[in-house]
């Protein structure tokens, strides 16, 4: 849980993901899109990445999915839970209030 606190903190966008999964990138090419810059962390990559993911899943108490998208330190889920805020409207003024972006 420490290790994703100190990973995602002052960070206003952070993506735990694995650069096989296609989700994973479709979200990443989303929160682009609006101009926000994305810290990313691809866990097939890293050395501690099966860690992080066993951390992840006791941070959330659940099963996690990648892409796991943190906004403003908070976790948002995965692309099921980001689409649905992009068609309600609700991730464009959630990336301003972290200031991922600014118009």
């Amino acid at each position: 849980m420490e290790a994703i606190k100190r990973l995602t903190a002052d960070k206003p966008v952070v993506i735990f993901s694995k650069t096989t999964c296609c989700m994973s990138h479709t979200i990443k090419t989303l929160i682009c899109s609006f101009g926000a810059n994305p810290t990313v962390y691809e866990l097939d990559e890293l050395p501690n990445g099966h860690q992080l993911e066993k951390a992840l899943t006791a941070a959330s108490g659940r099963r996690i999915t990648f892409p796991a998208v943190f906004i403003d330190q908070e976790l948002i889920g995965g692309a099921n839970e980001v689409m649905t805020l992009q068609v309600k409207g609700e991730l464009v003024p959630l990336l301003k209030k972290a200031r991922a972006i600014w118009i």
